[in-house]
């Protein structure tokens, strides 16, 4: 089975924690931090709300959120 952006979790459950905004808010901030990623974590908790139609898009296309930052 392939894995997916949120915890490892499947493409599928993934998606579906994507299409909820306050559920992608909070998984994407959880995800960035576990990635080392303070200023990215930072980021999303602030701006979360304005980047989840992206992590939507990206889900769809390629099973992973959008890595604006890479700090």
């Amino acid at each position: 089975m392939a894995k997916s952006d949120y915890f490892g979790l499947s493409r599928l459950v993934s998606l579906i924690l994507a299409i909820i905004p306050f559920t992608a808010w909070i998984c994407g901030v959880i995800t960035r931090f576990s990635e080392g990623k303070i200023v990215a974590g930072i980021i999303r908790i602030f701006g979360g709300w304005l980047v989840w139609i992206l992590d939507l898009i990206f889900m769809i296309l390629n099973g992973s959120i959008l890595r604006l930052l890479n700090i």
